[in-house]
């Protein structure tokens, strides 16, 4: 009899086991399925208002440009996707291109539309909110919060490998050799510094910038530093796009970015 009870015991405890088992089994494939449909919303919005506009000026149709392969590269990213968290990277790169796409309208003239989700980082970045003009490394490189012949490369504000830049207007996408190498170069405090030193609208200095301005580095490091391979186009936004090893639940490797020339070397601060 006593044998019976543990047998009965012991079985009882399996079942439990195995019906957790599946409750997790079946909660995890609910939150992806709802995290992808989320991202491909986000995405199929994008890609509406992509084809519902021509840029009119060069800033306007570098920013659909831009939009374009943020819209590409998170459709690779939705078809990739194998976890929550890989589909909410991919919802962030089509809310990246939602950015891109207000920029082109801002810079038609047109009104901005409506309002879009917050990008992760933008608002520890801050945004240019003066013109600027530097003379660095043998090139003149501005900023500014309006677009022009001058300033004709928008970007949305965020982290780059692990460290901010602000929104706004540009006239070369000077962040852009650190998104595709994963890292700053040597002098890039340096430029940071002459760039955006006593703006209003960046609250942090190049010692900010160095160290990634605080608890912003960390969390670039843990969630925002991914090198997510080329889904075409060459446009420097906050990731880069496409295929590779996701590295187990999202934060891994996506493969390479090689962009219009970019590739990582030759920009050395």
């Amino acid at each position: 009899m006593e044998w019976l009870l543990i047998a009965v015991v012991v079985l009882l405890v399996a079942v439990a086991l195995v019906w957790r088992s599946r409750q997790r089994t079946e909660r995890a494939a609910t939150e992806l399925a709802d995290s992808l449909a989320e991202a491909r919303r986000v995405n199929e919005r994008l890609g509406g208002q992509i084809y519902n506009l021509t840029g009119s000026n060069p800033a306007a149709q570098q920013a659909l440009a831009d939009a374009a392969e943020r819209h590409n590269a998170a459709g690779a990213q939705i078809d990739q996707a194998r976890t929550p968290v890989q589909a909410r990277f991919a919802k962030q790169t089509a809310v990246e291109g939602l950015y891109y796409i207000r920029a082109a309208r801002t810079a038609m003239e047109m009104d901005p539309g409506p309002a879009v989700p917050e990008l992760e980082g933008r608002s520890t970045a801050g945004e240019v909110s003066e013109d600027r003009v530097i003379d660095f490394d043998n090139r003149r490189i501005a900023a500014s919060p309006r677009p022009s012949s001058a300033t004709p490369n928008y970007y949305p504000g965020g982290r780059v490998a692990g460290r901010p830049v602000p929104a706004g207007w540009y006239s070369e996408p000077w962040w852009r050799p650190a998104l595709v190498a994963g890292a700053w170069g040597v002098g890039s405090a340096l430029l940071f510094s002459s760039l955006f030193s006593g703006m209003a609208g960046v609250g942090y200095g190049a010692e900010g910038f160095e160290s990634g301005y605080g608890e912003g580095y960390a969390d670039g490091l843990s969630a925002g530093d991914q090198d997510y391979g080329g889904a075409g186009g060459d446009t420097g936004g906050q990731d880069d796009h496409g295929g590779g090893d996701w590295g187990g639940d999202g934060g891994g490797d996506w493969g390479g970015f090689d962009g219009g020339g970019f590739d990582g070397g030759g920009f050395d601060f």
